[in-house]
């Protein structure tokens, strides 16, 4: 448990968070999970200290040995990252509240770890991805759902959290999508015609009418579809057609940008249409085989 000045740090930092800045719940209990743990482990690591005085004096041995600590407990050096970027955002908020340097805590390094590349689909198994799924459910309604889910992420790109949030008064679908994304960021993204002919056959089928105030995909009982359900049902799909185990639900996403910059879709387009804050994630989420970027260099640069 929490010394209580540290426990009411954090719970003011959260809510500035939330009232302020708009950050997602996943997002704040994720925040509140890692530097919670961080905090604990600063009260005991100086014998139960009490009040924030142990928070301004956090050494760089004292960060060592926290990570150290981490480390102990199976966290790997992507989780430990994610962990470190909470607490310097919390220590920038401690800082300026409470009018102290946080520079010890801000210029901590982290970890080394291995940013694991994305893993599109062929073109081919995505269209068959997007077709098994229309075949699976013994309901037409649940198949229709099924069908328009995965047509989503794969046709506009969005993430299995942005589509499951669509409102139902989204039906019909236009010819763009607002969507809030990471962040409580909104961006607009294209609908293609498969998109909207999918949502459209769901609209049409489904027992639960979509009404605006309710969520579009709706589960076997009413409520709003547990994103769980997708991703069996994909893992149903890709045993089927014999595709490896990262052919999941956001592999559609992944899918949707490589695809479109293999077809000479622009970097910076892509990166709209995905949400992205830095165009370095996004080329992290794209890949191209070296003959498409050797045609377009040939294409473009000066010299050739």
């Amino acid at each position: 448990m929490l010394p209580p000045a540290m426990a009411d740090a954090l719970a003011r930092w959260l809510a500035t968070l939330r009232g302020v800045e708009g950050v997602a719940e996943a997002t704040l209990r994720a925040y509140g999970a890692d530097v919670g743990r961080f905090l604990g482990f600063i009260a005991g690591h100086h014998g139960g200290a009490e009040g924030l005085a142990a928070l301004r004096g956090v050494t760089q041995s004292d960060l060592r040995a926290w990570m150290a600590h981490e480390r102990g407990r199976g966290l790997g050096g992507r989780a430990l990252a994610r962990a470190l970027s909470a607490v310097k955002r919390f220590y920038r908020w401690l800082g300026a509240e409470q009018d102290f340097d946080a520079s010890t805590v801000l210029a901590q390094r982290a970890p080394r770890h291995d940013r694991g590349l994305p893993r599109p689909l062929e073109e081919a198994d995505a269209r068959a991805v997007l077709d098994a799924a229309g075949d699976l459910a013994a309901e037409p309604w649940i198949a229709a759902r099924d069908a328009a889910v995965v047509t989503l992420l794969y046709g506009c790109g969005l993430r299995i959290s942005e589509a499951l949030a669509l409102d139902g008064g989204v039906v019909p679908l236009g010819q763009t999508l607002r969507i809030r994304g990471k962040g409580g960021k909104d961006r607009l993204v294209p609908v293609i015609p498969a998109a909207g002919a999918a949502v459209a056959r769901y609209a049409e089928l489904s027992p639960y009418p979509p009404v605006r105030g309710t969520a579009l995909f709706r589960g076997v009982r009413g409520g709003p579809l547990n994103p769980r359900i997708v991703t069996r049902m994909m893992a149903t799909v890709r045993a089927q057609l014999g595709l490896p185990a990262s052919a999941t639900p956001h592999a559609l996403r992944h899918s949707f940008a490589t695809h479109l910059l293999g077809a000479g879709g622009d970097l910076r387009a892509i990166q709209e249409l995905l949400g992205h804050a830095s165009l370095a994630t996004t080329q992290g989420y794209t890949a191209v085989d070296s003959a498409r970027l050797m045609e377009v260099y040939a294409a473009a640069h000066p010299r050739r």
